[in-house]
């Protein structure tokens, strides 16, 4: 609208900015950790605002790819005979960008909330050995993620897909002396790789089917109708696969609580704008596959819908208020999968817009309380909206965006899926309704128990924290964060509040949806489902909102019912969600120890000591025995070695009689 439109080379220059700043730090200011911050603060700075031009140029095309062209990365033709493995396909693969309105929006999300996440990191991580190996793994996880949502070919996607978990990897386990930190680092990593396996085979499934990694092409032969229904039903549950480990959708959702063993900041990045909002892109930008076949939606949906009720509920019980951020992640990671499992593919991606600054505005928020507190224990905190106005303010709205409440952000895009939802699926329509009531509960408790009543001392933090948050737990009152920490949260509230405002379901208004469609085939965005505002909908899941925090007050606050009671009249219920529904333990302790350790791995141990080890040792033994009886027949006596000569030339004299006589 105001500018040119972007030349290649400066969106190229969003993924190479963190790629520039994670070398600089690696090799020249490591030693310098002030600087480390700096130079990685202003790549996000540059890369937001050259995501910002890319917005606009996109804004002019009304949300269609802008004329980049693909460049050949790799050529490798079949007709040499060593790579007949190929099949008798010729490998091609190109690399481009894909920037049209879904690109656009994912690029200012990631850059903005990981700007913000910098520049508060410098006052959380003060003080902190790894100073600037935290800025340094921090530029290489947004790099991931920026390259992920860049890029037009799908296998270059599963590059970046990769390095997007090496990166939470190295962030999870930050704190790596840490054992609990270390296990949750092994447990994100090798849990999404079940998830990226699925993702692996789709991509291999798909190219010896249609020739190409292009993703544009793909959706073409998909929407085309080329490719057999099986086809397109196993390819597009592959690429669920991958989105389900990363999003942490049911099964695979038990890394993502465990998560929260890394720095605050890490969470906040995590849960809001990279790591589980990758999924949730994959899904919406091979969406025109999806179209294509009505088992994989319905897939889609219904995982989508358990997942956030089911991990709600887990919600309601935590005493860990970055966990019941984590279970709120994954509850609403599960809504926005369920609305691009309904076809409502405008409302998810708006959803994932909204919640990626009211829940990175809640992380970052919880964050400054554990500063002040030295806990992230709820139980013993209180009373800290005296100590601590600005946090509670903010933290405050990002509560009311994500319950949705009229007329935050979070009111406009839940609102836009429970409608699709009950024109669609009454049943998730009912488990949409039933998640607003819990998620209204479970976000208040977590306000009232943490600055409401009376402060409760803290404690010397076990997560981690900086030495000086936890010294405040001793020291007087707890008192506000520091300038860097509170900025970015009153800075994260605009949004939180008002974006709403950019799709709101009327005429003109939907300027964010205008710009989704646009990223869609023709094809595809004829067969969207396009939905009216409903007032009585609208009506219904703001009275249960309200409900839900009123009962929240009722206990926490008021306490005319006794939470106590509540849990003791409960009991078998609450133990059972209070311990995750046992998943952690059917995983580590039933299948990985019992099923997998004991008998298949014991078997495969048995194996290689009895079979592989025998043999090998026995061919070893057997070379040995008889390298020491041929030994002996190099004695070195001269007598010996004449008369065994001559025996032999007696032996074949014989030998040759015998032979001329018949």
């Amino acid at each position: 609208m105001f500018l040119p439109e972007i030349p290649e080379a400066a969106v190229w220059a969003i993924l190479f900015l963190p790629v520039g700043s994670l070398l600089t730090i690696a090799f020249f200011t490591r030693p310098f950790p002030k600087l480390s911050g700096y130079v990685t603060i202003a790549a996000m700075a540059a890369a937001f605002l050259l995501s910002l031009w890319v917005l606009d140029s996109v804004i002019e095309t009304d949300g269609h790819a802008l004329p980049f062209t693909s460049h050949e990365w790799l050529s490798v033709s079949t007709d040499n005979p060593q790579l007949a493995f190929l099949g008798g396909q010729s490998l091609y693969v190109d690399i481009g960008l894909r920037i049209d309105g879904l690109s656009a929006i994912m690029l200012v999300v990631v850059t903005s909330v990981s700007l913000l996440v910098q520049f508060y990191s410098q006052g959380y991580m003060a003080g902190d050995g790894g100073y600037s190996r935290y800025y340094m793994w921090m530029s290489l996880f947004t790099a991931a993620m920026l390259g992920l949502v860049m890029v037009d070919s799908i296998l270059i996607v599963y590059v970046f897909w990769e390095l997007v978990g090496l990166g939470s990897y190295l962030l999870i386990g930050f704190w790596f002396h840490k054992k609990s930190a270390g296990d949750a680092a092994k447990k994100a990593f090798l849990t999404t790789r079940f998830g990226d396996v699925g993702f692996l085979i789709g991509i291999l499934l798909i190219w010896t089917k249609t020739d190409t990694f292009n993703i544009p092409l793909i959706q073409e032969i998909a929407q085309s109708g080329a490719l057999t229904d099986t086809v397109i039903t196993v390819f597009a549950l592959c690429i669920f696969a991958g989105a389900v480990g990363k999003s942490a959708q049911f099964p695979l959702h038990v890394w993502l609580p465990d998560a929260m063993e890394g720095p605050t900041p890490v969470s906040a990045l995590i849960h809001a704008a990279t790591m589980v909002a990758a999924g949730v892109y994959l899904i919406a930008r091979m969406f025109p596959v999806f179209q294509a076949s009505e088992e994989a939606l319905r897939t889609v949906a219904y995982v989508g819908g358990f997942t956030a009720i089911f991990a709600a509920t887990m919600g309601i019980v935590s005493a860990d208020v970055k966990r019941v951020l984590a279970y709120s992640t994954l509850s609403q990671l599960g809504y926005m999968v369920m609305a691009l499992g309904l076809g409502a593919y405008v409302a998810a991606i708006f959803h994932l817009f909204t919640h990626a600054f009211f829940k990175a505005l809640l992380f970052l928020g919880s964050g400054s309380v554990n500063h002040a507190t030295g806990t992230f224990d709820m139980r013993k905190m209180g009373g800290l909206r005296k100590y601590m106005p600005i946090t509670y303010a903010t933290f405050l709205i990002g509560s009311i965006s994500l319950v949705g409440i009229f007329p935050f952000a979070g009111f406009w895009s839940k609102d836009e899926i429970l409608v699709s939802a009950w024109n669609e699926d009454k049943l998730l329509f009912f488990v949409g309704m039933a998640v607003v009531f819990m998620t209204a509960f479970y976000t208040f408790r977590a306000v009232f128990l943490t600055f409401h009543g009376e402060y409760k001392g803290g404690e010397v933090s076990d997560h981690g924290a900086p030495a000086h948050g936890a010294a405040n737990a001793h020291h007087g009152k707890p008192h506000e964060s520091p300038f860097t920490m509170w900025a970015p949260l009153v800075i994260l509230a605009i949004p939180a509040f008002a974006f709403g405002l950019w799709n709101m379901p009327f005429d003109g208004m939907d300027r964010l949806g205008h710009l989704l469609e646009g990223a869609l085939p023709h094809e595809s965005e004829e067969q969207l489902h396009h939905f009216e505002f409903n007032f009585a909908i609208a009506a219904a899941s703001l009275a249960l909102a309200v409900v839900g925090i009123g009962l929240a007050y009722a206990i926490y606050m008021a306490k005319v019912i006794s939470a106590e009671s509540l849990q003791k009249m409960w009991g078998p219920v609450h133990t059972l969600v209070e311990n995750r529904y046992y998943m952690d333990n059917l995983y580590e302790n039933v299948i990985i120890r019992d099923l997998l350790y004991r008998n298949v791995l014991r078997g495969l141990q048995w194996f290689d000591t009895n079979v592989i080890d025998f043999t090998v040792n026995g061919a070893a033994q057997a070379t040995r025995w008889s390298g020491d009886r041929l030994r002996q027949l190099q004695s070195g006596s001269f007598q010996a070695y004449g008369t065994v000569g001559f025996a032999g030339l007696i032996v074949a004299s014989v030998l040759m009689l015998v032979l001329v006589e018949r």
